[in-house]
């Protein structure tokens, strides 16, 4: 699955330890969504969504 919460997240300024901390996950976590290498859990996803007020269709996409 692609995302683009890298981006949304320089949108803001924040470090991937500021988002981490924002979300309640560890930055390693943040890390891998953002590399596209961890699929975050459906919880997680929407936390992201409610953060960055987007749907979750708008963050992330299926390749």
């Amino acid at each position: 699955m692609k995302n683009n919460i890298k981006e949304l997240r320089k949108s803001k300024s924040l470090r991937q330890e500021d988002l981490a901390e924002i979300l309640g996950v560890t930055r390693q976590t943040i890390i891998a969504i953002e590399n596209n290498k961890y699929d975050p859990t459906l919880e997680l996803a929407m936390k992201i969504s409610e953060y960055f007020e987007m749907s979750v269709n708008e963050i992330f996409s299926l390749k």
